[in-house]
């Protein structure tokens, strides 16, 4: 199974990356991800199930530890093609 988890940490700071923002995108580079996506106002990152669930449990421990206040992700099983269940090629 793969699994697509789309995600955001806060308090947001337009100024400059706060330390969670940093840990976040660490811990998504360093995970054994197919695709990840970093932005500024939201994440992606895409793999197979075990590696997408041990992605979140570390970007959880460690956000929370880094000054997160909230933590807010989606997780949605996704096709061969990257599309979600249930959604098409069109």
């Amino acid at each position: 199974m793969r699994l697509r988890v789309e995600f955001t940490t806060e308090p947001f700071d337009l100024d400059e990356a706060p330390a969670h923002a940093v840990v976040a995108r660490e811990v998504v580079e360093a995970a054994d991800l197919d695709a990840v996506d970093v932005g500024p106002f939201g994440n992606t990152a895409e793999g197979a199930s075990d590696a997408v669930l041990t992605a979140v449990d570390a970007l959880l421990r460690r956000t929370l530890a880094a000054g997160a206040t909230r933590v807010s992700l989606q997780v949605n099983v996704i096709g061969e093609h990257g599309f979600a269940d249930g959604e098409g090629a069109g």
